[in-house]
């Protein structure tokens, strides 16, 4: 569906962004935050599709990926300030990124005959992975892992509202609005107040 292909771009795009911000901050150069922004952007659309049995993946079948990620690093360096700026509103690209892709992972994953409950791991899957191996990468704690905020439990949750939708019949388009709305919302009002899991002692 050619909404399911522009979200995908997005995501990536933002995606890439949020990848070269974190290898900024490390103070890696060029070719270290071109890898950063790359994995970041493919990551979890990766681990989903070799779960899915999808070959090859997404990305190595269309080009265009590649160059929304070099565009995405290519941004980020050329304006470093002005994205900081929005970086720096509540994680922005992050957040941004979790919504579209945990829409597009679950909405793949029913397209390829997943039961539901398996298809909303999925979303999460291709929302959370490549922050996993971006932060594994530059020598963070994977925020997935981090007790001081909600990450993957937002995607769950918005997961759990695209298929409350699809059942009561909601057009695609609308729940896909909603649903990316609702992500980006819960993991804003949850960095805002302070939402967080109980740490295990």
């Amino acid at each position: 569906m050619e909404i399911l292909y522009i979200l995908d771009l997005v995501g990536t795009f933002v995606f890439a962004i949020s990848g070269t911000l974190t290898a900024a901050d490390k103070r890696l150069d060029l070719m270290g935050a071109t890898v950063i922004g790359f994995v970041t952007a493919i990551g979890g659309g990766t681990v989903r599709d070799l779960l899915l049995g999808i070959h090859p993946v997404g990305w190595m079948q269309d080009v265009n990926y590649l160059w929304v990620i070099l565009a995405g690093v290519v941004c980020t360096v050329l304006f470093k300030g002005n994205v900081l700026k929005l970086k720096r509103t509540l994680s922005l690209f992050d957040t941004i990124g979790i919504g579209v892709f945990t829409v597009l992972g679950l909405s793949k994953a029913l397209m390829a005959g997943v039961e539901p409950v398996f298809a909303v791991m999925m979303g999460t899957i291709s929302a959370v992975f490549g922050g996993v191996i971006r932060d594994t990468l530059c020598n963070d704690i994977p925020i997935i892992f981090r007790p001081t905020e909600l990450y993957a439990t937002v995607c769950l949750s918005g997961g759990c509202v695209f298929l409350g939708l699809e059942y009561l019949g909601l057009n695609l388009p609308l729940n896909y609005t909603i649903t990316i709305l609702f992500i980006i919302t819960l993991r804003i009002v949850s960095i805002k107040f302070d939402f967080k899991l109980p740490a295990l002692k």
